[in-house]
């Protein structure tokens, strides 16, 4: 005598195929949203990056005038924008004036904003004073050109400014 097999239905063959593939897609959709956090996670902290070394920036500058307090007042920094042009007195025998050390501070302070920042650039306005340094850079990497500080614009850059009180 042969022992007695129960037979399988057919309703449910495949079954567990069509489980496992459905569990296959949304273990994806969660890897694709792992990798997303991660990329927008590099992009905030590169920005993070790039917002501490522009307040270094702004704070170098605000201690190059410390440093040159003649220069301060003889309003030397009262409108720095853009780069001069080297005055080459550092390594002059004679030594630097107080104006030239100004001019050398702005030279080298944007030629180092121009270097560590997309699109950097710094300006310093004020009077004897009471000044407003401000770094600006194109945090986006997307082009812009504005010199406004709006967030909300994408054609502004991005921008830190500082409040510089000498007395």
């Amino acid at each position: 005598m042969r022992p007695h097999r129960k037979q399988q239905s057919n309703a449910n063959a495949g079954f567990t195929l069509i489980e496992v593939l459905i569990t296959l897609v949304i273990f994806s959709i969660g890897l694709l949203g792992l990798a997303a956090l991660q990329a927008n996670s590099m992009v905030n902290s590169h920005n993070a990056y790039l917002r501490s070394q522009a307040t270094l920036m702004a704070n170098d500058m605000a201690d190059r005038m410390r440093a040159n307090m003649v220069g301060v007042a003889d309003n030397r920094y009262n409108a720095l924008n853009g780069i001069p042009v080297n005055p080459n007195c550092i390594t002059d025998i004679a030594g630097c004036t107080p104006a030239q050390i100004a001019i050398f501070d702005a030279f080298e302070w944007n030629t180092t904003l121009n270097a560590e920042l997309p699109s950097g650039a710094g300006t310093v306005t004020g009077n004897s004073a009471d000044f407003i340094i401000t770094v600006r850079w194109d945090e986006r990497r997307n082009g812009a050109i504005g010199t406004g500080c709006d967030p909300a614009d994408a054609d502004d850059l991005q921008c830190i400014a500082v409040s510089l009180t000498l007395l």
